[in-house]
């Protein structure tokens, strides 16, 4: 089922979407037989998913091992070839195209790998982007590109894929599992999870005001360098395993991790939408979350927001006996 809403295309870095993408599905067939083969399922790697790209933007897309973001990457710049919804570049769907027409376009969409394999990882990473830049494109996909380097490397990594944007106007969809790198790069943030955008929003929105159990599961698990700020951070321990893409469960997929699961988790869908307990009010709770039940929740407090100290203990020793 499509996910009812997108991603807010206007940013305050973007000019307008450069690309839009709408209903995205990637079915791989499953099938038995030799000679005769019939299909038996599908493995529903990509199962709906929309969101805007502007001009000089950066979308992180997080998610656990599997959720289907690096399918997504790999449908951007045609490696995959959806089963069905539309990618358009400056209006036109890419994914309708072919010979010289999708060839012109792939010049503008590149994407950054990890090799050669005979360099180290940070050298890696910037041949990687060279390559990606040396046919002057306007949109690169960047899938997983500092999930194999140290934390030094990483750091150099992004802040040069910052300078570079800055320099060219690039727009970047940044996919990784590292929600602390991609708050550091990202001006907004889809969270992934089996297949679909369960919350999206701007990196404030997305860490500092949650609203989807998952994503809550997520930032709890983030480590925490402010010692003050881990001593506060809620752990989240989800149980159960990721179900498989499949046999993706009825409802709500994220239904059997979920500690608010009902029984109308399980009979229907929730719609990625501004939760309607919020719509009124406004505020940065207000943005798209696939939850029937989504409530704000903080995690790890933000900067300068961390709760007082307790009060010292009363002195000792200054009775009238001591």
């Amino acid at each position: 089922m499509p996910e009812a809403t997108t991603a807010t295309a206007a940013t305050a870095r973007g000019t307008g979407a450069i690309l839009e993408v709408r209903d995205l599905v990637k079915h791989f067939p499953l099938t038995q037989g030799i000679l005769f083969k019939k299909q038996i399922g599908a493995v529903k790697a990509v199962d709906g998913v929309s969101f805007d790209l502007s001009e000089g933007e950066t979308l992180g897309i997080v998610g656990e091992s599997g959720c289907g973001k690096s399918t997504v990457a790999k449908m951007l710049v045609n490696l995959e070839r959806p089963t069905a919804g539309s990618i358009s570049y400056k209006g036109e769907d890419i994914t309708k195209l072919s010979g010289r027409a999708l060839k012109a376009v792939r010049r503008n969409i590149q994407m950054v790998f990890q090799d050669p394999h005979q360099f180290s990882g940070g050298q890696r990473q910037r041949i990687g982007i060279a390559r990606g830049l040396a046919l002057n494109p306007e949109i690169i996909i960047c899938d997983e590109p500092v999930s194999a380097l140290d934390v030094s490397v990483q750091a150099q990594v992004v802040n040069l894929l910052e300078r570079l944007q800055d320099e060219f106007r690039l727009s970047y969809v940044f996919i990784a599992h590292d929600l602390s790198i991609v708050r550091h790069i990202s001006d907004r943030v889809g969270v992934m999870y089996l297949g679909r955008i369960v919350e999206t929003g701007t990196d404030a929105q997305i860490y500092d005001h949650p609203t989807h159990p998952y994503t809550q599961a997520l930032l709890s698990a983030v480590p925490v360098p402010d010692p003050a700020a881990r001593e506060h951070r809620e752990r989240i321990i989800l149980t159960g395993d990721v179900p498989s893409p499949a046999n993706v469960p009825s409802g709500c997929r994220f239904r059997t991790r979920c500690w608010k699961a009902q029984e109308r988790c399980v009979v229907e869908v929730p719609l990625l939408a501004v939760p309607e307990a919020f719509r009124a009010a406004g505020g940065p709770a207000a943005h798209p979350s696939a939850c029937h039940f989504a409530a704000e929740k903080t995690v790890v407090p933000p900067e300068g927001h961390l709760p007082p100290p307790p009060p010292p203990p009363p002195p000792t020793g200054t009775g009238p006996d001591s």
